[in-house]
């Protein structure tokens, strides 16, 4: 491996930990704050971004609109078993929350208006061969009553006897597919081997139909996939919907000098993405999501449990709701819901409410 790629990770990894540290750190002077504020005189709330005390003892307001977790992106975990050249959310960490405290953190979002959670990653099903992400699906189903629960997966490690023991609790789920042609999938980074993506692409569609899970396909056009038609494939595997993102350059992430990524080969234009569109105008179930669209209109939640701000081009982390709770935390964000609602974020998105033809 390249001197200088050892050296960019291993300063990625020392800015992972400082993050790490910094959030508890952050915590911690709030925790404080709240206690010894009040021995002065002065109120306090957790929800200030920036505050001093006025002449008259209090504490000005932040006067931002908070706005509603309606549906959370959750990546509990940046590890994964494949090593796509555009990812970005990559493994800068290993850490995964303890399930207890990672369900603490679901129950608070549920209270704050969730309605939705998206677990991803990484690859979800690393974690305990899928039973991680198995129980957090069946907290959030059985105990939290949430409309909807889903999650965005490679597929590649997902077998049928999960679909047995969970998939009755599970809504929707996304399977990452940005190419029907093998030889493009490996030029990505999405392959294992010998291992056929497309061959366990429809064996998941079948298993899907068969345990009563919606089937939703991810797509990330780039330079190596721009140009090829997948119309026939989209519509034989029907899924209920087809997301097409934009590759999107994340710094820090996906390009940069602290990046475990160089994504940079893969970048796409607008005009040439709006080409890709075109050609598949006809499906019905395609939901498009340029760059534009995407980068201020998700709510994601690290491995930590902090909301991840893009707005600068960077995933900058608030502190984390299991610190400050879920109001302090989120105005942090960047999160534009209106852009959210625009683009067609909130739809009928819990299975018992699709009246699918299993």
């Amino acid at each position: 491996m390249p001197l200088r790629v050892v050296g960019r990770r291993a300063l990625a990894l020392v800015r992972a930990v400082l993050a790490a540290l910094c959030g508890r750190l952050d915590a911690l002077c709030w925790s404080l704050l709240s206690h010894f504020l009040p021995l002065l005189g002065w109120s306090w709330s957790p929800t200030l971004s920036t505050a001093a005390p006025t002449a008259g003892g209090r504490w000005e307001e932040w006067e931002a609109e908070t706005p509603t977790p309606t549906s959370v992106n959750y990546h509990f975990t940046r590890q994964c078993n494949y090593k796509c050249g555009f990812c970005f959310h990559t493994a800068k960490t290993s850490f995964v929350l303890p399930l207890e405290e990672a369900k603490r953190g679901l129950k608070m979002l549920k209270e704050a208006g969730m309605e939705k959670i998206n677990f991803s990653g990484g690859e979800p099903f690393l974690q305990d061969r899928g039973e991680f992400v198995g129980k957090l699906v069946h907290f959030c189903k059985q105990e939290l009553k949430l409309p909807s629960v889903s999650i965005v997966s490679n597929g590649s490690l997902i077998r049928e006897q999960w679909f047995k023991k969970y998939g009755e609790y599970l809504d929707i789920l996304a399977i990452s597919c940005d190419s029907f042609e093998e030889e493009v999938n490996a030029l990505i980074g999405r392959g294992q081997g010998k291992k056929n993506h497309v061959e366990n692409l429809q064996r998941l569609r079948r298993w899907c139909r068969e345990y009563s899970v919606a089937f939703k396909i991810n797509s990330v056009i780039n330079r190596f996939n721009v140009e090829e038609d997948m119309n026939e494939e989209i519509k034989a595997l029907n899924p209920v919907r087809w997301k097409v993102f934009q590759c999107l350059l994340i710094e820090g992430e996906n390009c940069g000098e602290d990046a475990l990524r160089e994504a940079e080969k893969f970048v796409i234009s607008d005009e040439e993405f709006e080409q890709f569109l075109a050609r598949h105008k006809d499906i019905s179930c395609l939901v498009p999501e340029s760059n534009q669209k995407m980068k201020d209109s998700y709510l994601i939640l690290d491995e930590y449990m902090r909301f991840l701000n893009c707005r600068n081009g960077r995933k900058e982390p608030s502190r984390s709701i299991l610190d400050v709770g879920v109001e302090a935390a989120i105005k942090y964000s960047g999160f534009d819901e209106k852009m959210f609602l625009k683009r067609g974020g909130k739809y009928v998105w819990s299975k018992a409410d699709m009246k699918l033809d299993w």
